[in-house]
């Protein structure tokens, strides 16, 4: 199997402090928190701005600060959100693009969000691929349900994007796919086999998933945007300490941890 890439996902667009007393909210925070999960063996780092009030931002300032005080700390591979939250518009959610980071998420579909609609039509997807190809930025293509897939594959036919592609699943967000075994087992399959993954369980499916993953050779995302907790009615004490978890469980399966330029050469960034 080729080494596990896990990504650390640090903040996200909706949890609040008050949720998780250690979310990491300010650019240094975040900064800090990015060079705690690179050390405990994390490859990448998935972020989502906050702005001085603590909401979620898409702007390009912050993210380039956000950017230069992780690249500051070390090498880890920095991947901005261009999801967003979901009252974002299309311009806003494309705004850390211009940063030309080595990869950024491209949600490829539109889903119920808990009580909320997150918005990705066709314009949309097609907007923000041709965007990432100009800029050289890989993309993470984010899949919420099954007919994301085929979605990119036919922004793949349409030569908007490029194979192999790299594919996370986001499963068990209220209102899209659930986050079971055979959910995942089911999305796996419908990929080309040259095609990487990784999965985001959320809430209570982040660690069974997360172990599934480790034994189909798949790729783990954890942290605060997916869940707070570390066990039931218990908070984790840091983004780090769940990645610490999978590393140890990946390391007693016998699954090699990536560093950052390792899974630079799994993803083919540049």
């Amino acid at each position: 199997m080729e080494k596990l890439i896990i990504t650390a996902a640090l903040t996200g667009a909706e949890v609040t402090r008050a949720q998780q007393p250690n979310l990491p909210l300010t650019p240094e925070e975040i900064a800090v928190d990015a060079l705690a999960c690179y050390e405990a063996g994390a490859s990448i780092v998935h972020i989502h701005a906050r702005d001085t009030e603590g909401n979620p931002t898409q702007d390009a300032q912050v993210y380039k600060e956000i950017k230069d005080k992780i690249a500051e700390k070390c090498n880890i591979i920095f991947q901005p959100s261009t999801g967003g939250a979901v009252w974002h518009t299309p311009e806003q959610r494309l705004q850390p693009v211009d940063l030309a980071p080595e990869m950024a998420t491209l949600s490829c579909g539109t889903c119920n969000f808990g009580a909320d609609v997150f918005m990705n039509s066709e314009e949309y997807m097609e907007k923000f691929a041709k965007k990432m190809m100009e800029v050289g930025v890989k993309p993470e293509i984010e899949v919420f349900e099954r007919g994301m897939i085929e979605n990119a594959k036919t922004l793949v036919k349409k030569g908007l994007l490029k194979t192999p592609l790299h594919v996370d699943f986001v499963l068990g967000v209220p209102g899209a796919c659930p986050g079971t075994p055979e959910d995942l087992m089911y999305m796996v399959r419908q990929l080309p086999e040259d095609w990487t993954w990784t999965v985001a369980g959320i809430g209570r499916s982040e660690l069974p998933l997360a172990v599934m993953a480790i034994i189909l050779g798949g790729h783990v995302r954890v942290g605060f945007e997916d869940n707070v907790y570390y066990g039931k009615g218990r908070l984790a004490k840091s983004n780090a300490e769940l990645v610490e978890r999978i590393v140890r469980i990946a390391k007693e399966m016998g699954r090699e941890i990536a560093t950052p330029d390792e899974a630079r050469a799994i993803l083919g960034l540049k």
